[in-house]
């Protein structure tokens, strides 16, 4: 048999799930979340005296999910007007809220300064705002800066921040340094995705400590934190047209480090630069290691084909509009039973009305038929903040708690969330149907 079986998610029958909820189904599972953060909280405390952890909202901000992130001790890290509501709405806080992101608008970052969240500039555009902001709050602003570096990888992530290498950082913290309104206590950077190569991080923390040793020695303002943004990879495939050398996003033949890989050395690398007696806060904001294995896709065939060139080719009912990271990963896919017959070279099409919704262009099947399920796994992070509503209506969601529980946190469409923000002119209304002309 050259497929994988998997009958149950989290200890819940496949078909049981499909039964109440339907298919296509997104299915969390609540045990692996929390796991996974005590792994990596654990992972990281026991090595630095001072860590905090911000859940990238970006990632996937589903209440349900960020709720259980919150709830095992997660500050929020936000890069949106849209973020920044949904986390305020849920409850958090203004000193649990880190504000990233290039595009902060003017009410946001007002509201954020309010609330006294963590601001991190990325432009000088920005520093301007919050200017103006602390001229009308008539009080001195402490804000951090995000800064982009070169740590040896590709690609290298520069539209972000103030590039440390050509001295615009520098430049951005003169310019903060002069304003007498502001005072930076902080720096931010976050070097990529799906980052395998860990010694990246390494550079990162001795460029960022080193700069931020720079500006108090010239302008007196130590660092209070050091962050080093996110990126860890999880454990998905990236598809080999993606594949490049230097670690980014790397050859499938290297091996995924493991947390406590990761956090030996960012914290080697931190304790190793730091003065004495200086142990600024080390903020860490990952998402795709903590989410990605606790989120999986139960999807069905709904049609079958004989392909041009031989091989069989089948239509499921979950495309590119629920799995979008499908056009870079390829996922783990089993199907939720067993299936007599002989394995043939496959394709898996998703149900949109366009070429380009391929989910597996080569996979291994027995023959299937209309009705049988197959489980999509490890693709928690991005799925649902990307998804896309394009011809299809996206589906239930459902979260099992560690009782094993099968709880309802995100109800599936209908024609009213497509249609509740359009607005049809009078002069346009179909008084009577058209007629079909035959």
């Amino acid at each position: 048999m050259d497929y994988t079986i998997k009958t149950k998610i989290a200890g819940v029958n496949v078909e049981d799930l499909v039964t109440k909820f339907g298919s296509p189904l997104f299915v969390y599972s609540e045990a692996t979340l929390r796991k996974q953060f005590r792994s990596f909280k654990n992972a990281f405390t026991t090595r630095y005296p001072k860590v905090t952890f911000g859940w990238s909202y970006k990632t996937n901000y589903l209440k349900a999910i960020c709720a259980i992130f919150h709830q095992e001790g997660a500050i929020a890290e936000l890069v949106s007007k849209m973020e920044y509501e949904k986390a305020k709405n849920l409850g958090i806080p203004g000193e649990d809220i880190i504000l990233n992101g290039p595009h902060k608008p003017y009410d946001t970052l007002l509201e954020a300064i309010k609330d006294e969240g963590t601001v991190n500039i990325d432009h000088f555009e920005e520093i301007q705002d919050l200017e103006k902001i602390a001229s009308i709050l008539d009080k001195t602003l402490t804000v951090g800066i995000r800064i982009n570096l070169d740590t040896g990888i590709e690609p290298c992530w520069s539209r972000f921040g103030f590039n440390l290498e050509s001295g615009e950082a520098m430049e951005a913290v003169q310019h903060i340094a002069k304003s007498n309104r502001l005072r930076l206590n902080g720096l931010h950077s976050h070097i990529g995705t799906f980052i395998t190569n860990k010694e990246a991080y390494d550079q990162q923390v001795e460029k960022m400590v080193k700069f931020g040793y720079e500006i108090e020695d010239h302008f007196g303002w130590q660092m209070e934190y050091i962050d080093i943004g996110g990126g860890f990879a999880s454990n998905n495939k990236i598809k080999e047209i993606y594949h490049v050398s230097k670690g980014a996003i790397h050859s499938n033949e290297g091996r995924v480090p493991s947390i406590d890989d990761y956090a030996e050395t960012i914290c080697n690398a931190l304790l190793k630069s730091l003065r004495p007696n200086h142990r600024p806060k080390l903020i860490i904001e990952s998402g795709r290691l903590l989410v990605d294995e606790a989120g999986t896709l139960i999807t069905t065939v709904c049609g079958t084909k004989r392909l041009p060139d031989g091989n069989p080719g089948y239509v499921i009912d979950a495309g590119i509009n629920l799995l979008f990271l499908g056009l870079w990963f390829d996922f783990n896919i089993a199907l939720a039973q067993a299936i007599p017959g002989q394995c043939e070279n496959s394709q898996l099409y998703g149900p949109l009305c366009t070429n380009i919704d391929v989910i597996a262009e080569a996979i291994s099947l027995p023959p299937l038929s209309r009705g049988d399920r197959l489980v999509i796994s490890n693709i928690g992070a991005y799925n649902n903040s990307f998804w896309f509503q394009f011809i299809e209506y996206r589906p239930n969601i459902v979260l099992i708690t560690e009782r094993g529980d099968v709880e309802l946190i995100r109800a599936a469409e209908d024609l009213s969330d497509i249609e509740r923000r359009e607005y049809l002119p009078s002069r346009l209304e179909l008084i009577q149907p058209i007629k079909p002309v035959h």
